[in-house]
């Protein structure tokens, strides 16, 4: 099972990016798409812990000529706040998982990105020796091949996040950052913009494990993670992935029993389902995010973006006695009385239970806003 926030990511909400702690449609690449509840407002409490926080920036290098430029537009952004403090501990399973993450849609995108950039993926595979599939996957979770990057200024997200001290030192650890970052001249404050929690460009870099990842590879001299190029975005997550530990001609694994699965450790994250082979470079993708789910999802995305097929192994029903194709028959007939369920991919999440309350309420049943075969019986 993999905690809701984790999965956010594949559907379109933020991650923490590299080693940060997030899993990752067309993205707005304007502020003019940013949401309202995303944008910086004016804040006394917020303005005090500024003034309060230069001082102990300065004290860690940061200029004052930085500071000035980093918090002349920023501000408390409200959203922020709301986010951070609203992710339901709602658990999906490795079935739902790679209905997302290994989607019809995200492959066939991935494939035409992987077309895009064969030169520079193979040439990263040479310098990194990370496969150029691998590095192509992390780019189509985290991002959607560059479409969902983000839109949130980074300094007034992880300030907000520092002031409003749940999770304080972090946050105001990935700010100083985050400064250091424009006061090396790789980015303007205009152009540091990401997720509402700070993960940053192609490959959802948080501002920490950009410094001590991030790489210039075109040679321009700056280590360009925000531009539509995504070859330093690219490069930087490979070599992220060398110096976690990732070996050179080594798969990943692979669905145990199946034709060129390597020898390793056998896991099965979903009681029932399938089991998968895994070898030392599973844990190297998992320094980028510490899931199961993801580093199978990683791999297995990059094997379809290598032309290999989908997993042979069932799924057991689910804890509501439904099948994926139970599920999907749910929601495509949810779908057709004009009840929006977000899709048809089986996957039951918010928009999918709004529905089906809805649909309980409507025709006078016990509204649950659970899927039952008994509910597709009647539908």
């Amino acid at each position: 099972m993999i905690p809701r926030r984790m999965f956010l990511a594949l559907t379109g909400a933020a991650t923490l990016g590299a080693c940060g702690g997030g899993i990752p449609l067309p993205a707005p690449r304007t502020t003019s798409a940013t949401p309202d509840d995303l944008r910086p407002v004016r804040n006394a409490g917020y303005d005090a812990w500024v003034a309060a926080f230069r001082p102990r920036a300065e004290a860690a290098g940061i200029t004052r000529t930085t500071l000035n430029a980093a918090f002349r537009d920023a501000g408390f952004i409200p959203g922020v706040v709301t986010r951070d403090r609203s992710q339901p501990e709602t658990s999906y399973t490795l079935e739902d998982y790679l209905q997302i993450a290994a989607s019809d849609e995200r492959i066939a995108k991935g494939r035409a990105a992987f077309a895009r950039q064969r030169g520079t993926l193979n040439a990263l595979e040479a310098r990194y020796g990370v496969p150029a599939e691998i590095i192509c996957a992390v780019w189509g979770l985290e991002s959607q091949y560059g479409e969902k990057r983000g839109t949130v200024p980074v300094i007034a997200a992880t300030s907000t996040l520092a002031f409003d001290g749940r999770r304080g030192a972090f946050f105001e650890k990935q700010l100083i950052a985050a400064l250091r970052i424009l006061q090396s001249g790789d980015v303007t404050p205009a152009r540091m913009v990401g997720s509402w929690a700070g993960a940053m460009g192609h490959t959802q870099f948080i501002p920490t494990s950009y410094l001590a990842y991030a790489v210039d590879f075109t040679g321009d001299g700056r280590r360009d993670i925000w531009s539509d190029d995504p070859t330093d975005a690219l490069a930087s997550t490979a070599a992220y992935l060398e110096r976690s530990g990732w070996t050179r001609g080594l798969k990943w694994g692979g669905e145990s029993g199946q034709p060129g699965t390597p020898s390793g450790t056998t896991i099965t994250p979903q009681a029932g389902g399938p089991s998968f082979t895994v070898t030392s470079n599973f844990q190297a993708i998992k320094r980028y995010n510490n899931s199961d789910l993801y580093a199978i999802g990683i791999g297995h995305l990059s094997d379809r973006l290598a032309g290999g097929g989908p997993i042979r192994g069932r799924f057991p029903p689910d804890a509501n006695g439904l099948t994926l194709r139970d599920r999907q028959a749910l929601q495509t007939k949810l779908t057709a009385r004009g009840y929006d369920t977000g899709g048809t991919s089986g996957v039951i999440g918010p928009k999918s239970r709004a529905a089906i309350t809805a649909y309980q309420k409507d025709a006078g049943l016990s509204v649950t806003g659970t899927p039952s075969p008994g509910l597709l019986a009647r539908l």
